[in-house]
């Protein structure tokens, strides 16, 4: 057997290990908005017992230069540091930790000395490192490092020396200027990517600008849209989600409620892009110009809502990149292009691109300046239609090269597919995805998966958009659950998430006709313009309104990581809350599932997460229907109607005494 003629590497005897936050061992960035803070814990240690030290390392992509913020020991050698990005864009962050031979030669001297041993010795050790921390120091500190460890080292009264030697404010000075010969960094810089606010809080509202109107025999104009925005604005929404607004080809057109023979003026599905009028760069000629979507912008600018664009990358047989690319698709063995396919269903209007061909540098560039044509227009927010259909190495690089240029632009990720899948377009760049919350309608089904969203590391770059109900989604819960039924998945889907949406009239309108056996609308958008009388009674437009008030109201609702659920003893209630964390925001909600009939239960309300005793008395303001309750402890009655309401929104207010004896609620 012969031996190893290796030398032996040796730099630092500090081990860091399992940081987090991290996706797949830093693969991918974490996401952040301006403002937010970024916890970052690792697991620091060495052998024996030596104390240890390390900070946290940030600073934005392409800085040089590193921003440290000291790390804190949470006991069982985990260390946490926080640092809070504040610009646009990707950050930088790692560990670097070394020992503390100062620290741990002063928790030493404390014990012997409390013990009454001789420290002579010990105090020749510490004046030396005292020494040799003056040599990296600057100025009054490095004079002043200097004179201590002549003192601690003096022939002076010994229990004057050990004084000195504990100082606080030696050991403050020293942790300025600490030993990092031999420090250990972290194999790994991670990276966060940080959004602004809008990606983390929003309600939308999706509207076909062609069914703005009073005619279902045409068109509405851009114009004819933009007198519908004041109206949506002053609902509380803060996006206006258009679907595509591109010219619609007439080859294979759809007709109402897909059937394959379309008439003359039926205007087709607006996902079957291009015409002779043009593609994705243009405008359909029933909506107006490009001018006349640029004062639609600047209207919607103006009362306070941005505009979303659905960004759908395929085409239907008339678009333009079919006669001049037919490269960018696929083909029959016969030479004809293939339209979509998912079998059973079949898109004969629309063809879709072959992000594989031969061809596909020139034609992901073209995609990405599709993207960056509407950017420049001030358009900032998307909705991406069935990214999961298209390479996922597609998107990394192209939200990458369209966020390079434009950092503040948002993207949606339109996705029911499979979980890993949904969870990877997160990880390679979407802002914001859609989820299975519209399929999520018992307690035990909202529970777990709310858990999973915002309780376990896919908080961490999965932002959820809780849309209710979509053009392409009429749940059955939605088809024969009533009014109620809406205001339960309003409320559902507006406190459970920070970002949420509703496909607009056909929800404020409470529309559960569906297509019989399917969750197709009866009559759908997709395929016919609607007159929609927006003030049909029934509507629940006065509780959506109030609904987004208390959403802009109260900050705890405005993120999702402070969501709990708590126990009720009914399985038709589900209860939950979230905070601020200083508590100065709590919001109770207790839903009724059941749209139907009377639910009622006992609530256990966490008094501790709550900073409450048993003993005090607390209010609770049901912010929907403005009615208030005193009640203590943990044990809780409620009641719900679904003809009168079918959920409480509590706000938390606490007992305060003034000088005067007198209590109230705050």
């Amino acid at each position: 057997m012969t031996s190893s003629k290796k030398t032996p590497e040796f730099s630092s005897r500090v081990v860091i290990e399992n940081v987090q936050p991290e996706v797949d061992g830093g693969r991918f960035p974490v996401k952040r908005v301006v403002g937010e803070e970024v916890s970052v814990t690792a697991d620091v240690l060495a052998e024996g017992h030596d104390l240890l030290a390390g900070r946290l390392l940030h600073r934005a992509a392409g800085e040089v230069r590193w921003t440290e913020t000291p790390l804190t020991e949470l006991g069982n050698d985990r260390f946490l540091g926080r640092f809070r990005v504040m610009e646009l864009g990707r950050h930088e962050f790692t560990i670097e930790a070394w020992v503390d031979r100062f620290a741990t030669w002063r928790r030493d001297l404390r014990k012997k000395a409390d013990a009454g041993q001789d420290v002579e010795s010990d105090l020749k050790e510490g004046a030396q490192l005292i020494r040799e921390g003056s040599g990296r120091s600057r100025g009054k500190d490095a004079s002043w490092l200097k004179a201590k460890a002549e003192v601690i080292d003096g022939r002076g009264d010994l229990s004057i020396r050990v004084k000195s030697a504990l100082e606080e404010e030696l050991a403050y000075i020293l942790e300025r200027y600490p030993d990092r010969e031999r420090a250990r960094r972290f194999s790994r810089t991670l990276s966060v990517v940080v959004e602004r606010e809008r990606a983390r809080f929003g309600a939308w509202y999706e509207m076909f600008p062609r069914s703005a109107g009073e005619d279902p025999r045409r068109s509405a104009t851009f114009k004819e849209a933009e007198e519908r925005l004041p109206e949506i604005a002053a609902a509380g929404f803060d996006v206006l989600y258009l679907p595509p607004i591109h010219p619609i080809g007439r080859t294979h057109r759809k007709g109402p409620n897909n059937t394959l023979a379309a008439a003359g003026d039926d205007p087709g599905s607006p996902w079957a892009i291009g015409s002779e009028e043009g593609g994705h760069k243009a405008v359909e000629p029933g909506l107006g110009t490009l001018a006349d979507f640029d004062r639609f912008l600047a209207a919607a600018k103006e009362v306070g809502l941005e505009i979303a664009l659905d960004l759908a990358f395929q085409c239907s047989p008339d678009h333009p990149y079919v006669r001049e690319h037919p490269e960018w698709f696929r083909h029959r063995p016969d030479g004809t292009i293939k339209y979509a396919e998912n079998p059973p269903k079949m898109y004969q209007d629309i063809y879709p691109f072959d992000f594989e061909s031969e061809a596909w540098v020139p034609l992901w560039r073209e995609l990405k300046d599709v993207a960056v044509f509407w950017v420049e227009r001030g358009v900032r927010i998307f909705r991406v239609d069935n990214p999961h259909t298209k390479p996922l190495p597609f998107w990394e690089w192209w939200i990458e090269e369209v966020r390079h240029s434009y950092p503040d632009v948002i993207f949606l990720s339109e996705a029911f597919t499979r979980p890993k899948v949904m969870r990877h377009l997160a990880k390679v760049g979407f802002s914001q995805s859609y989820t299975y919350f519209t399929w999520r309608n018992t307690k035990a089904e909202l529970v777990d998966y709310f858990t999973e969203l915002t309780g376990t590391e896919v908080r961490e770059y999965m932002r959820a958009n809780l849309f209710t109900n979509t053009p392409d989604i009429l749940h059955e819960y939605l088809q024969f659950g009533g009014r109620a039924a809406f205001q339960v998945r309003l409320v559902l889907a507006a406190t459970l998430g920070a970002s949420y949406g509703v496909y607009g009239p056909a929800f404020e309108l409470c529309e559960g006709r569906a297509v019989p056996g399917t969750e197709e609308y009866q009559d759908s958008e997709k395929f016919q313009i609607r007159a929609w009388d927006r003030n049909r009674r029934g509507n629940i437009r006065e509780f959506i309104t109030r609904v987004n008030r208390i959403r802009r109201e109260n900050r705890c609702l405005q993120s999702d990581w402070s969501l709990r659920f708590h126990d009720v003893d009914n399985d038709h209630l589900l209860f939950y809350s979230k905070k601020t964390e200083d508590l100065g925001n709590v919001l109770l909600m207790v839903v009724n599932l059941d749209p139907h009939h009377a639910q009622q239960g006992w609530l256990s309300v966490p008094l501790r997460d709550l900073g409450l005793r048993e003993t005090d008395h607390y209010q609770v303001h049901d912010l929907l229907g403005d009615a208030r309750f005193l009640w203590q402890g943990e044990a809780n009655f409620v009641r719900l109607l679904p003809s009168e309401s079918p959920a409480h929104i509590f706000l938390l207010r606490r007992k305060v005494r003034t000088e005067r004896d007198f209590d109230y609620f705050l």
